[in-house]
């Protein structure tokens, strides 16, 4: 059963795994610990720029208008967050660089912009019971350095620290950090691609542009399309997207990892993402299950 080889490939990588995939417009699904509670790390970053959109639609936000990031605002890692010199940008490019390239800073920006009760009430409107926003990306980093016993500390993270101490972090806690399901999020991917409307297809759009593709993308074959968006913290790599197939069909697909390893540079974990969707996608598409070494 593909269920089988799903939890094969998690237990090749060494990860504790969760998974949904379901066939949009289509009542097929299946999973792996589907409904357990899962940290969302950068996940959160698609209802953060949904919420965006909508009020970018809405006429509440202007997307053109701009925003200074400084050194005292750029937390580290990819986008203007790593970047040496203050930086002006637009709203809606900053939208842009929180999915493409998971700039944490810039999500940060909207975060101040859309409001984060106003992400919340998001979740709660789309049915998403077991969803929290925990804080902006800001938070939990501000979160970990004060697990970690202040900002000096929290800079020797990976050299000095256990991966049982990281763990134990709050930001790495379902029960307090950003969290979901992985049903909950294919149920928001479905969603997005079922909307209507310019804000949907905004995020679908940003979403297809993500240059990060050794997880999800990196399972399927040029011609299939994935839109996704992933999330790493230490001890944790998740995606979430959408393959599209040039028949037409969809396929939503959440997978979550945890692992008790702080290397940071994991392929084997990356190629299990992967893996274990295209097994579950497999699965939906009636193919034969492949069996598993």
């Amino acid at each position: 059963m593909s269920e089988d080889l799903i939890g094969h490939h998690f237990e090749a990588a060494g990860v504790r795994g969760w998974l949904h995939a379901r066939r949009l417009g289509a009542e097929a699904e299946c999973g792996w610990d589907a409904d357990e509670p899962v940290v969302l790390a950068s996940v959160v970053k698609v209802p953060l720029v949904l919420e965006f959109a909508r009020q970018v639609a809405a006429g509440q936000l202007d997307p053109r208008d701009r925003v200074r990031i400084g050194a005292r605002d750029r937390l580290g890692g990819t986008g203007t967050a790593g970047c040496a010199d203050d930086v002006e940008l637009s709203l809606r490019d900053a939208a842009y660089f929180a999915m493409t390239v998971s700039d944490n800073t810039a999500a940060d920006v909207l975060c101040d912009r859309v409001g984060l009760d106003n992400v919340r009430s998001l979740v709660r409107e789309l049915g998403l019971v077991r969803t929290r926003i925990a804080g902006a990306p800001r938070d939990i980093v501000a979160s970990m350095i004060e697990d970690a016993g202040g900002a000096e500390r929290f800079a020797e993270l990976f050299r000095k620290f256990s991966a049982d101490r990281v763990l134990a972090m709050r930001a790495l806690d379902p029960g307090w950090t950003n969290a979901s399901t992985p049903r909950e999020m294919t149920a928001l991917l479905e969603h997005l691609w079922s909307e209507p409307g310019e804000a949907a297809a905004r995020v679908r759009q940003w979403m297809g542009q993500q240059v990060f593709w050794s997880r999800l993308g990196g399972a399927f074959g040029p011609e299939v399309r994935v839109s996704g968006k992933t999330g790493t913290l230490p001890c944790i790599r998740n995606e979430i997207g959408v393959v599209e197939y040039p028949d037409g069909t969809r396929f939503a697909v959440a997978v979550f990892t945890r692992s008790a390893s702080l290397v940071q540079r994991q392929p084997a974990i990356e190629q299990a993402i992967g893996a274990a969707a295209a097994a579950a996608v497999g699965r939906l598409r009636g193919e034969s299950d492949q069996s598993a070494p």
